[in-house]
Formats: C-alpha cells, structure tokens, sequence
C-alpha cells in the first residue's frame, strides 16, 4: 500500500472517531462518566483516547510530508558520487509549486526544475516507484550523448578530471572509472565515467514541452531518460537538497557520518 495514502487513511479515521467523540460529548454522552461501564464501552473509550493522541502526530507528519518536505533513501548507485547508497535525503516539496497529496494535483506554482536540480520523480512506467536522478534538459532543449559526452542545444557540457584515486562505495576510482566534474547550467557536481563500459550513445532529441529529460551521475551505471524517455512535469514529486542521515551498508553497516549534513548539489 502506498504510504501517502496509508497515512492519508489514519487521518480520515482517527479524525473521524474524535468528531464523532465531540459530537457524543454535546449531546451528553460520555463513556468516561457511566458509573456502570460495559465491555464495549470500555473498549470503545481506549479507541477514542488512541485516537486523540494519535490525530494531531498524523496531521502535523502528513502536513509536514504532503507539503513541505518528504524523506527518502538512496538504494542505488546510480547518482554515485553525489549521493551514496544508504543515504536517507529531504526532498522539498514546494520547490515546483503546491501539489495536492494523493493526485499530485498542482494548485499552486512557484518554480520550474533547473538544468542541474537534483529531482525526485515518479518513474513514468511505474508510478509506484520513486527515482531520483539529476535534471539535463528542460522543454526545448536538443540533447545527444556520444563518447561519454553530453551536448545540450549543441554546446558540449564542460567536464574536468578530478586529479585523485579513491573508493567510492566499492567502486574504484582509477584509469577505469574515473570521476568529473561537470558544470550544468549554475551546477558544479561530481560524475564518474567507466571507460571499461561501451559508451550509452544517444542521438539528438527534442525535449518535449512539460517534459524533463534526466540522467544520473554514475553515467554509465544508470538506468535514465536515454532508456525509458522524458519525465512529465506531473510526475515530479521535488527537488532533493539534503542529507540528514547517511547508513553505510555497502561498507558493512555503522553509520556515515561524513555524509551527514551534507547539501546536495
């Protein structure tokens, strides 16, 4: 079951039986104030006083998730290095405009996705499944992919070698997996390219408009928009741009604490 609508559906239901407690209350019925209380009585007042408790924890946490921010985990290596597998990430949910829960139904708009956002979705051949992969084209844009290049409106994207050896999550960087940096629109971000990897072409291809076209940064370990297509604007659920925790399973459990805190790019 998905977890807006299981949460969805506590709120309807705790907040049911408290309107419905009021509403006994005023017309003087109280379990509380029998002096000879039943079994379904009794029962029925610990319902009511779980459902006083637990009405405003799911209200604020619905609120918070619907409209403000909504937490996620990374179970891929497909943005590696910019985020890791086991890092849990707040995505904003208003940076795109006020959707409402559920239907994802925008009622209100304040921005648009920016060449670089990094931007939570709903996969448009699942939309049961979250992904997450960082913004390349905007409606309009001309993109091609040929020899580990990415071109835009026909203007190579500017990539420099970061000068360093390391592991990243089990993946040495080395003379076959090297890592990047790439400057996208007002973004400076990290990619790793796999030279032992045939290169993922792509020819030239026309945004289409309310569309995004999307791709990780592990650019040859990812499954993005050069495969299944375009993301509809009414797919997006925000824009990631937090790490708050970070749990290193890849390494053998124990918590990441570098990564924690971390702004994502």
């Amino acid at each position: 079951m998905d977890f807006a609508f299981a949460l969805f559906s506590g709120l309807v239901v705790t907040g049911g039986i408290v309107l419905w407690d009021r509403l006994q209350r005023r017309t003087g019925t109280d379990f509380k104030d029998k002096d000879t209380i039943g079994a379904g009585s009794r029962t029925a007042g610990i319902v009511i006083e779980y459902a006083r408790a637990f009405f405003p924890v799911i209200l604020v946490v619905f609120v918070l998730r619907s409209f403000v921010v909504e937490p996620f985990r990374i179970p891929s290596g497909s943005m590696l290095p910019s985020l890791y597998i086991g890092d849990f990430i707040l995505v904003s949910k208003s940076s795109y405009g006020i959707r409402l829960p559920l239907v994802n139904q925008k009622i209100l708009s304040i921005g648009t996705p920016k060449r670089g956002d990094v931007m939570v979705f709903r996969y448009p051949h699942d939309e049961k499944t979250n992904y997450i992969k960082r913004v390349v084209g905007l409606p309009g844009d001309i993109v091609d992919y040929k020899n580990k290049r990415l071109r835009i409106n026909g203007n190579v994207v500017d990539i420099q070698k970061v000068d360093r050896e390391d592991t990243e999550q089990g993946t040495r960087l080395s003379h076959q997996v090297g890592e990047y940096i790439e400057s996208l629109g007002k973004s400076s971000h990290g990619i790793l390219i796999d030279a032992s990897r045939r290169s993922r072409d792509m020819m030239r291809i026309t945004v289409p408009p309310d569309h995004f076209f999307v791709m990780g940064d592990n650019r040859d370990h990812s499954n993005d928009s050069r495969f299944w297509g375009f993301v509809p604007e009414e797919n997006i659920v925000g824009r990631a741009f937090f790490v708050w925790f970070s749990w290193d399973s890849v390494g053998g459990g124990g918590v990441n604490w570098p990564r924690i805190g971390n702004r994502i790019d």
